[in-house]
């Protein structure tokens, strides 16, 4: 097998290993986040982003689920939902600053009198902010968006925190989940049979993925596995979540063999899971166990939930990484994505 350097011309080796340095590098940039603007009377949090800049306020929305005082959603369109008023606060996140959907979202904030802060690099969103004297979280570049979930995640739970929406344990958790990682990182990161997440890829890259989690916890993990095989891979994958799948989705492990005999499913599991959507899992299993090419359960270490969960996101993208290198395909490059956009740019 070639070796993966000489696949991986553009380095996503070195983003994905430096994920606990970029969670570390994060919360120093929280630290520093100083308000002009006041945000008092927030009765809701709508986080507007598209691909790698939505998945980090999926994971900030996840992690401090528990401390949260309003609700908070993910918002991946160009409009807001219409509800959204002057008492939302709306969290322009776009790592390059030129997402059209997340500049769209901002402006239909601003139509809305919405409370508005910006995460990104730079670009159009990073102008538009400083012109308007909204606050703005200025991020490093030099990553791809998918590679910068660091950046995109932890400023919000710091922009939360110090609006009084949450409190620090989630952000007190950030440095032991950072410590854990790094510990790992090396054995992840090596191309080699001792590794569980290449040994998995071995498994899975000729297959399609399907990927379940309990909904509120480990089905966002799930998500953000199906984008990292999709992206990194350049595999389609699929995901769902219990117990919701339990009411539809079951029922389709019978027809097409053919295509069942391709599938791998990997479930999201977590100590903290309802016993009943465990019990679901288990249940579940028995039933589609022998239908389906794999069948893997993950489970991640960590005394708390942040550290749980940011340990499965890093197993999920080494696991990407790996299908990536088995297939021979550079992991960096997104070719249909450039095209579309090239497509659009020429239609618009």
């Amino acid at each position: 097998m070639a070796s993966y350097q000489h696949i991986d011309t553009d380095n996503m080796h070195q983003s994905i290993y430096e994920f606990s340095d970029h969670l570390m590098q994060a919360v120093e940039i929280g630290k520093s986040i100083s308000l002009k603007n006041q945000y008092n009377d927030t009765k809701n949090i709508i986080v507007a982003g598209m691909g790698g800049s939505a998945i980090g306020g999926d994971v900030a929305k996840l992690l401090c689920k528990n401390e949260l005082k309003v609700p908070m959603v993910v918002s991946r369109n160009y409009t807001l939902p219409g509800w959204a008023n002057e008492n939302t606060l709306v969290i322009c996140c776009s790592y390059s600053g030129n997402t059209e959907e997340t500049l769209a979202a901002f402006e239909h904030a601003r139509d809305k009198g919405a409370k508005i802060v910006g995460i990104s690099t730079g670009g159009n969103l990073s102008e538009k902010m400083t012109e308007l004297e909204f606050d703005l979280v200025t991020i490093p570049g030099g990553l791809q968006p998918r590679a910068a979930l660091a950046f995109s995640m932890v400023p919000i739970l710091f922009l939360l925190q110090k609006m009084g929406l949450i409190g620090t344990e989630t952000i007190d958790q950030l440095p032991d989940a950072a410590s854990l990682i790094k510990s790992i990182r090396d054995r992840y990161g090596k191309q080699s049979d001792d590794n569980p997440t290449f040994t998995l890829a071995q498994q899975i890259y000729k297959t399609i993925p399907v990927i379940y989690g309990e909904t509120d916890a480990t089905g966002t993990l799930a998500v953000r596995f199906k984008g990292q095989l999709s992206e990194n891979a350049k595999m389609l994958a699929y995901c769902n979540e219990l117990p919701e799948m339990n009411h539809n989705e079951i029922v389709g492990f019978k027809n097409n063999q053919d295509i069942l005999n391709h599938i791998s499913v990997i479930w999201l599991k977590d100590e903290k899971d309802h016993p009943r959507t465990a019990l679901r899992r288990e249940s579940t299993q028995e039933i589609i166990s022998d239908l389906c090419a794999n069948h893997e359960v993950l489970s991640a270490e960590g005394d708390s939930a942040t550290t749980r969960f940011l340990h499965l996101i890093h197993y999920g993208d080494w696991l990407s990484y790996w299908c990536a290198i088995l297939h021979r395909t550079d992991p960096t490059p997104v070719k249909n994505i450039d095209r579309l956009k090239a497509i659009l740019s020429e239609k618009s």
